[in-house]
């Protein structure tokens, strides 16, 4: 469940801007009543709204996970307040200026500023926080933990660096193209990330489970 609540403000990104792609003279009306007076110049182009309506739901998808777990009485998490205040930073430029390219910048920011965090906690302040998420699911060596903690630096500077690479050489004038692979490509590479880690800890598990 904490996976599709993570997930969401991404999947609804998603589906808005393909719908409003579809019906791009109806989201163009929709957003030039809506957006005209946020953005620089009073005006957009018909192929700027889908962008424009996409980030407005994002930004307003995750304000609403904050109400909810603020409402709930529930921890909110650092990962869920960086995420808002990059989403809100980076999609409130897009819309003013009427530019995607800072919206596309968003999940580099988001996952460099992840890789950075952990690796001052782990080589700065010797605080591992993948083993601290993961500690409670399984037990390993100490040098196994610095080893996964290191894996995930790794993976997230090099998925900030794909989605640039994607964004603006792959798929450069292409946004609709941009939007399908952040979500099917950015994260079957997380996915087979974990596939892969967890198989390589599986010996570990067995052998806690034998114990």
């Amino acid at each position: 469940m904490k996976f599709l609540f993570d997930f969401f403000p991404i999947l609804l990104f998603f589906a808005v801007f393909k719908l409003a792609e579809i019906y791009e003279q109806a989201s163009f009306a929709l957003a030039t009543k809506f957006l005209a007076g946020f953005v620089s110049g009073g005006s957009i182009k018909p192929d700027q709204a889908p962008i424009m309506i996409a980030t407005v739901v994002a930004i307003v998808a995750t304000t609403l996970q904050l109400v909810y777990l603020k409402v709930r009485g529930r921890k909110i998490d650092a990962m869920l307040w960086v995420s808002f205040f990059i989403i809100t930073f980076f999609g409130g430029l897009t819309i003013y200026f009427h530019d995607d390219a800072f919206i596309k910048w968003k999940p580099t920011i988001i996952y460099w500023v992840f890789a950075l965090a952990m690796c001052v906690a782990q080589y700065g302040f010797g605080k591992n926080l993948m083993r601290e998420a993961m500690e409670v699911q399984i037990k390993l060596p100490e040098p196994v933990w610095k080893n996964v903690g290191l894996s995930w630096m790794v993976l997230f500077f090099a998925l900030g660096a794909i989605n640039l690479l994607a964004a603006f050489v792959i798929f450069e004038g292409n946004t609709s193209a941009w939007v399908s692979f952040k979500l099917f490509g950015m994260n079957g590479l997380l996915f087979v990330f974990i596939i892969v880690q967890t198989l390589m800890l599986s010996k570990y598990i067995e052998a806690e489970e034998q114990a």
